[in-house]
């Protein structure tokens, strides 16, 4: 028997390790046309995924993977049903098509079910370089290096770090003629460091599109002095503090504020941004008038894609300007509710900043916390973006404007928008290595006043 027909070929069709927008609007192409459906919409992915892992001091994993999946959706009036696969032989997708039908059929109807959208004057992010498709395993293990050299020399240091490499795309197409591509690279590098003893851990890390963006060994150097600074932490009293927080704990908190700039849950009453009586508090001061908060796919220190799972165009959203709250953004089908213009959710966040350092912000504090990063938050009030968390990976009391001790971690309990009003000062923006939620973010480090720490941690 002769081996099934396939559309492309991962080992010959891929273009730079990725499927190329031709190849893309070929393969979707095909599967609409088998479709039966009322309307049909195919999502192909491609990726390829170059990476290097350590831990105690030496290399555990070194690898490559490449995938193709396609995403295939069928819609009859308000039912619909999506269904996946990553075989590309026209047999395959045949099934899935017809898979995807069968379940639309028994799904029950949609009430927001939204009709696909037709084409749309999309702007291309060039979010592709080649110097980080192209990157070899030997500079991966080279950046690796960087950090399993000094901890090995060390001998009372542990190191372990994970450094990945990718280069993507996303392509969207449906039977209303919408076709949508992305293509991208990104490097992302973390590393955590350990004392011997037990009782001191640092953490670094980096993202960018553009791997010549990222100083590695400065990150692996990070997070060595943190773990050797963090030794032997002793317990100071929970309470309001002056803090320092470094751009990665910032992000994980500010990141929150645009996820519950949602029009739906503001005029459902579920937002902090409801105004009490009804409405909303678009026009009105919310946070310091330093502070402005914006999404953005063209900034050329996010590059991500601009459009959203349906097709629509993502486009610059300013959320906060100068501390007043400027706009909220609307799914399709909250917007044909309120008869508003759909915005689509943000998958970035860019928060601007000053150009105060962190030691400068040290040199000015007479008794306050340095944060390095933040972890395992969790929502305690909706209503004021109230969140609880923990502090790690380098937590140091600062006395007379200088580091005096490591200190052991807090449990904290408070809100990104409480602390944006009691800001003191702020640093540089940076790209951040990721967050507990997820996409691009751009934050600065920030010093702040009375934030509050309930509670004393023993995890370093």
């Amino acid at each position: 028997m002769s081996a099934p027909k396939r559309l492309i070929r991962v080992d010959q069709a891929l273009d730079e390790g990725v499927v190329s927008a031709p190849d893309a609007q070929a393969l979707v192409g095909r599967i609409l046309k088998m479709s039966t459906a009322d309307s049909a919409s195919a999502v192909v992915n491609s990726n390829i995924a170059n990476n290097l892992r350590f831990a105690a001091n030496q290399v555990s994993t070194a690898g490559s993977v490449t995938d193709v999946s396609v995403q295939i959706t069928s819609n009859f009036g308000a039912k619909h049903a999506t269904v996946v696969t990553n075989n590309l032989s026209d047999e395959a997708l045949l099934a899935t098509v017809k898979q995807s039908e069968a379940l639309a059929k028994l799904a029950p109807d949609d009430p927001e079910a939204m009709p696909d959208l037709g084409p749309q004057n999309i702007k291309t992010v060039n979010a592709w370089f080649p110097g980080t498709a192209e990157l070899s395993a030997a500079e991966l293990i080279q950046a690796g290096l960087t950090a399993l050299t000094p901890a090995r020399k060390s001998g009372d240091l542990a190191t372990a770090g994970y450094l990945v490499v990718t280069s993507a795309s996303t392509a969207l197409g449906n039977s209303k003629g919408l076709f949508a591509y992305h293509r991208s690279t990104n490097a992302n590098y973390t590393v955590t460091v350990r004392t011997s003893d037990g009782t001191g851990s640092g953490w670094a890390g980096a993202e960018h599109p553009d791997w010549r963006q990222l100083d590695i060994a400065a990150v692996s150097a990070r997070a060595i002095e943190k773990a050797r600074l963090s030794r032997n932490p002793v317990a100071i009293e929970p309470g309001r503090y002056t803090v320092i927080m470094e751009p990665q704990a910032v992000g994980d908190l500010v990141q929150l504020i645009g996820f519950y700039a949602d029009a739906r849950a503001s005029d459902e009453g579920r937002s902090p941004f409801t105004k009490q009586g009804g409405g909303n508090k678009i026009g009105e001061k919310i946070m310091d008038p330093r502070i402005s908060l914006v999404a953005d796919p063209f900034d050329p220190m996010i590059l991500s894609q601009p459009w959203d799972g349906d097709g629509l165009p993502l486009g610059r959203q300013v959320f906060v300007e100068k501390g007043v709250l400027k706009e909220l953004y609307y799914s399709r089908f909250w917007a044909k509710k309120k008869g508003k213009q759909a915005t689509g959710a943000p998958t970035s966040l860019i928060m601007t900043g000053g150009t105060t350092s962190v030691d400068d912000m040290i040199k000015s504090t007479q008794r306050g916390v340095l944060v390095t990063r933040l972890w395992y938050l969790r929502e305690v009030d909706p209503r004021t973006i109230l969140y609880t968390g923990l502090t790690r990976d380098g937590t140091f009391l600062i006395e007379n404007g200088k580091i005096s001790k490591a200190i052991k971690n807090f449990r904290f309990n408070d809100s990104p928008l409480f602390m944006l009003n009691n800001l003191e000062e702020v640093g540089r923006p940076v790209r951040l290595a990721g967050t507990e939620a997820g996409g691009a973010v751009v934050v600065p480090p920030i010093k702040v006043r009375d934030f509050t720490f309930t509670s004393l941690s023993d995890a370093v």
